[in-house]
């Protein structure tokens, strides 16, 4: 789709060690986006990354295939250092001068503050590099940027100038030294340049129309929406190098040619910018990353799992599933938001009344006022466009922004006017009635953080302070599916040793109320061959898959023989009334949920486990349900050992429960209002005592 076959995002280091043995932040990534594909891979050293690279250039090359390859660093410097260094405005001269100056050992072991103090004595003064470890720090070199004076080089280039977050390029040392970065980065590009010649170009200072193209990138352009799709635990600078290349590789191809050739020639360029909603809307139609096949693995001698250390497991392991799209605000009620809001303007944007009445300059003290009124009116809506004279009033409504010369209003029923007179009686304070700009958010503020599933009033802020549009998650698509050939659909024929279906409907009901698109799978009998086939078909259409029977270990529950066959398995023994049994695999990259086929502990294990699980799939995070303590109204004694859960509903201060704990009785679940949940540990609960209980909408539903 972008005219490139291969892209290529380098996270560059300027370490002058090899990084940890354990994959880290602050070292060499690279992420390669082919075939639909990405690989990220981690390097030590400088110079492992560059042999990967130069493998897969030719392993391109000899394919008849094209690589865009992005890197994190600074290209050139502002204008009129290469001419210093070089004696001529060529960018690429500046380069091969570098690659003479730079030892770069296949150890990171390197000469960058030896060569910046040498480039710093062809300028006048001190500078203009700065930035070492104090030690050796001097009168070329100094350690501190405010110390360099005289030296004639602008701090900044120009695409610098447009990037607020942007470092410049002198700064070799602590937090944000892209100069260091740059000084090894270009000596080592250099080599690639010569090593594959006429086959490269460097954009802009080359047109990009050969086989290998090298880009400068930042991917703090959609820092936003990087982090919104950052894989659980993932280190930042893979997730950075793995989305970049992804967005990048959705580019049309004839957009992205008028980005490459795009910048200052003799500074260099970052690609994308003032293209960021280009790519955006490409980065929303990059793959999520899949969740590991043996994500549901337990620790060898596991048995009987407490529900906490389960929902623990269940939390650490999972991440979003979906991508995102932009819809307008007014079509986003209830989906989860992809991406940190910014406030685009302030809320109120000007100072503002409160109420109707008539507005002056500071408070009043105690007693009579009398002021004339000038002859204007503030209504809202109108832009200030006059100032009241000190000692006047002006008639004002409420919502009007206040004009110069006002700072306090009083209210129409507290004052007696009289022609152009004014009267009232004091005190009254300075500011008054009135709202300052940006008092309910500020521009720039965070209104809402990605991760909300959007309410009404979230909807009412993001308009108030201006966003038309914004990044969402894609719907969860959960498909439901019964097992079991005593099944029939309500409303048909039933035999004497069938049952109607009554966890699908239940289950798709939930969903909905969760705020999924639940999927109606239907019904498949105890076939293994038949049930396979729904699976396959489920993968291509859902996101996550939720069935009800089959999950146990007996002859015919084939959902967990079907994922034990598959070798993505896990059978998770809860210490949970009602409920134990809850199979938990993945069938073709699709997470599977195997609910007990009890209708009681179906919905009981989906409220508990499922819909904090598919929560944190649809990018919204772990949703613990929220109960409360009220005073019992039943006894009750347990024994030690599993978590507890009654149905149970409100009456006259107190909880009571269902009168039976049978598993079968659907007849409670409807009854209920909510779940009483007993700890694992051994409890007699008297009438009066403390319980907790969980109401339905405590678990969002």
């Amino acid at each position: 789709m972008s005219g490139f076959d291969r892209v290529i995002v380098v996270d560059w280091s300027a370490s002058k060690a090899p990084s940890p043995k354990v994959p880290s932040a602050d070292a060499i990534w690279i992420a390669v986006q082919a075939g639909g594909q990405t690989t990220c891979t981690y390097h030590r050293t400088r110079a492992d990354a560059i042999g990967t690279l130069c493998a897969e250039f030719d392993a391109a090359i000899l394919a008849g295939q094209r690589v865009l390859a992005g890197f994190d660093f600074p290209f050139g410097y502002p204008a009129g250092f290469a001419s210093a260094v070089t004696g001529i405005s060529d960018p690429l001269a500046l380069w091969a001068d570098l690659a003479t100056r730079i030892k770069d050992a296949d150890d990171n072991a390197n000469n960058r503050f030896e060569v910046a103090g040498d480039l710093n004595r062809l300028f006048p003064g001190v500078g203009p590099f700065w930035g070492c470890p104090a030690a050796i720090a001097d009168d070329v070199l100094p350690a501190k940027g405010s110390t360099r004076h005289g030296h004639g080089m602008i701090e900044r280039r120009k695409i610098e100038t447009l990037i607020a977050s942007a470092q410049p390029c002198w700064k070799l040392y602590t937090t944000g030294s892209v100069g260091s970065q740059a000084l090894l980065g270009i000596a080592r590009l250099q080599g690639l340049r010569e090593r594959y010649g006429a086959t490269l170009s460097v954009a802009p200072f080359q047109a990009p129309d050969t086989p290998i193209v090298l880009a400068e990138v930042y991917p703090s352009l959609l820092a936003a929406e990087i982090a919104a799709r950052q894989g659980v635990d993932e280190i930042k600078d893979r997730a950075q190098v793995r989305l970049t290349a992804q967005a990048l590789a959705s580019v049309p191809g004839k957009q992205l040619d008028v980005m490459l050739r795009e910048g200052d020639t003799e500074e260099g360029w970052i690609l994308g910018v003032d293209h960021e909603d280009t790519l955006r809307v490409s980065l929303e139609r990059a793959p999520v990353p899949p969740l590991k096949n043996d994500c549901f693995a337990l620790p060898p001698g596991v048995h009987w799992t407490p529900v906490d250390k389960a929902l623990a497991e269940l939390r650490q392991r999972l991440g979003p599933v979906v991508g995102s799209e932009t819809v307008p605000v007014n079509m986003a009620l209830n989906r989860v938001l992809a991406a940190d809001v910014i406030a685009p303007r302030a809320h109120p944007p000007l100072p503002n009344t409160a109420v109707d009445g008539y507005g002056f300059a500071g408070g009043k003290a105690e007693g009579v006022h009398d002021m004339p009124v000038i002859a204007a009116q503030m209504a809202a809506g109108r832009t200030p466009d006059f100032e009241v004279p000190s000692g006047s009033a002006v008639r004002i409504l409420t919502g009007a922004a206040l004009p110069g010369g006002v700072d306090t209003v009083i209210l129409q029923e507290d004052v007696q006017r009289t022609g152009d007179r004014l009267s009232f009686h004091g005190p009254i304070k300075a500011g008054a009635n009135t709202r300052a700009a940006g008092e309910d958010v500020e521009a720039g503020a965070c209104v809402v953080s990605a991760g909300r599933r959007l309410t009404p009033a979230d909807l009412a802020l993001l308009s108030a302070v201006g966003v038309g549009t914004i990044s969402v998650r894609a719907p969860l698509r959960v498909g439901v599916l019964s097992t079991g050939d005593e099944l029939v659909a309500p409303g048909s024929d039933a035999g004497p040793g069938q049952i109607y279906d009554a966890n699908r409907p239940m289950l798709l009901g939930l969903i909905d109320r969760l705020g999924h698109v639940g999927v109606d799978l239907g019904h498949v009998n105890d076939d293994r061959a038949a049930l396979l086939g729904r699976f396959d078909d489920a993968a291509a259409r859902v996101d996550v898959i939720v069935t009800s029977g089959g999950a146990s270990a007996g002859d015919e529950d084939h959902v967990s023989a079907l994922l034990n066959a598959s070798g993505h398995m896990a059978l998770w023994r809860i210490a949970i009334k009602p409920g134990r049994p809850l199979a938990l695999g993945m069938w073709q990259g699709v997470p599977v949920f195997g609910l007990p086929g009890n209708p009681v502990a179906a919905m009981v294990c989906t409220l508990v486990f499922a819909a904090p699980a598919l929560a944190q799939m649809a990018g919204a995070g772990w949703s613990a349900p929220q109960g409360f303590d009220v005073p019992a109204g039943f006894e009750k004694r347990k024994k030690a050992g599993r978590r507890e859960f009654l149905r149970a509903r409100m009456r006259n201060g107190r909880v009571e429960v269902f009168q039976s704990e049978g598993s079968g009785r659907i007849s409670g679940l409807s009854w209920a209002e909510g779940l009483v949940e007993l700890p694992d540990e051994a409890l007699h609960v008297r009438p009066g005592d403390p319980v907790r209980f969980i109401p339905w909408s405590g678990f969002g539903v």
